[in-house]
C-alpha cells in the first residue's frame, strides 16, 4: 500500500511540516477550538477528508474552509457517519448505502460520492484513513489536539467501539398527507416566548438534493400547508443567480412544531413538488459544558 506520509526522504522540519498543512491546521482548529468537537474524532474526520482527496474529490478541505461554521459543523457530522460505515461489518441495504444519507457531503463534491462509494473501497479505507491519522494528522495537527485536550474534562474511559452504523439514526419518510395527520396536535400561532425558547431551539436545518432546486416559495408554501401559519423565518443559502441553495433554515413560531415534524426520529426525510429535502434539527455552535458532559473517546487508531 502507498504510503500517504507526506515527508520525503530528506529530513522536513516541524515548521515546515506544519506549513505544507496549513489548511488543514486551521481547519482542525476551526473543529476542535471554535466548534469544540472531539479533538481524537476531529483528528479522525480530517484524515477522512485528506483520504478523499487522495481518491480524486479535490479541494475538500480548502471548500470547506469557504462554508459558514454551523455547515462545516454539519459535515462534520456526516463524515462520523462514513467512518462508522467504513468501520461496520454489517451488511447494509441499498437505501442506507444511497447518496440520501450524505446529502451535504454529496453537494460538496465535484462527482458522485455515496455510502456504496464507501461499502466499495471499506477495506482499503480502513487502512488507509488509519495511515493517514498516524503518518499525517497526528503530527501536523498534534500541537492543536493537545491544546483542545486542554479545555475539555473527559469522562473516564478508556476505549470507545464504534457501532453498526443505523439508517441515520431512524430517518423517516414523510408526505405531505401524513404530515397534516399530525397538524391538529400541533398548536401554532404566536411565538414561543411564553417559556423563553430560543431562536436556535425553534430552528430546523434542511438540505437539498444537488440538481433539484428547492425554492424558497415552495418552502413556505408546503410548511403553511401542512402545518399552518407555523414560520417565523426562512433562510436560503445565499447564493449566485445561476446556482442551487443547497441548504436553508427554517425558525418556527414553537418548538413544538420541530417535535410534530420529527415524530420521535433525529431525520426526517420530505417531498416538496416531487424533490426530496431533509430536515434535522439545527444544532448551533457546541458549547465547551455540553461537550464536557457528552464528549465521546474514540482510540488513537479508529480501527483498533
Amino acid at each position: 500500500m502507498a504510503s500517504f506520509s507526506t515527508t520525503p526522504s530528506v529530513f522536513v522540519s516541524q515548521e515546515e511540516f506544519n506549513g505544507f498543512h496549513a489548511i488543514d491546521r486551521e481547519l482542525y482548529t476551526l473543529l476542535v477550538i471554535t466548534l469544540f468537537r472531539d479533538p481524537a474524532e476531529a483528528m479522525q474526520i480530517m484524515a477522512l477528508w485528506l483520504w478523499l482527496e487522495h481518491k480524486g474529490f479535490h479541494n475538500v478541505v480548502k471548500k470547506m474552509l469557504s462554508l459558514p461554521h454551523f455547515l462545516i459543523n454539519e459535515l462534520a457530522d456526516e463524515a462520523v457517519a462514513c467512518l462508522k460505515f467504513i468501520a461496520s461489518e454489517t451488511a447494509l441495504s441499498h437505501e442506507t448505502t444511497s447518496g440520501d444519507n450524505i446529502p451535504l457531503i454529496q453537494s460538496l463534491m465535484e462527482k458522485e460520492i455515496s455510502f456504496q462509494f464507501f461499502l466499495d473501497n471499506r477495506q482499503m479505507a480502513r487502512l488507509e484513513v488509519t495511515e493517514i491519522v498516524n503518518e499525517v494528522c497526528v503530527r501536523a495537527m498534534g500541537d492543536i489536539m493537545q491544546q483542545a485536550n486542554q479545555d475539555f474534562v473527559l469522562p473516564p474511559t478508556t476505549s470507545f467501539h464504534l457501532p453498526a452504523v443505523q439508517p441515520r439514526n431512524g430517518t423517516t419518510t414523510t408526505t405531505a398527507a401524513a404530515a397534516n395527520n399530525n397538524n391538529n396536535n400541533n398548536n401554532n400561532g404566536a411565538i414561543d416566548r411564553e417559556n423563553g425558547v430560543h431562536p436556535d431551539d425553534r430552528t430546523m436545518f434542511i438540505t437539498f438534493s444537488k440538481g433539484y432546486p428547492v425554492y424558497e416559495w415552495e418552502m413556505r408554501e408546503f410548511f403553511t400547508r401542512t402545518y399552518g401559519d407555523c414560520i417565523e423565518s426562512l433562510h436560503m443559502q445565499d447564493v449566485q443567480a445561476n446556482e442551487q441553495s443547497l441548504f436553508a433554515r427554517i425558525v418556527f413560531r414553537k418548538a413544538s412544531t420541530i417535535d410534530v415534524i420529527l415524530n420521535g426520529v433525529t431525520k426526517a426525510k420530505f417531498t416538496i413538488n416531487g424533490k426530496h429535502v431533509w430536515m434535522r434539527k439545527f444544532v448551533p455552535k457546541r458549547t465547551k459544558f455540553m461537550m464536557q458532559r457528552q464528549l465521546p473517546i474514540l482510540p488513537t487508531s479508529l480501527f483498533d
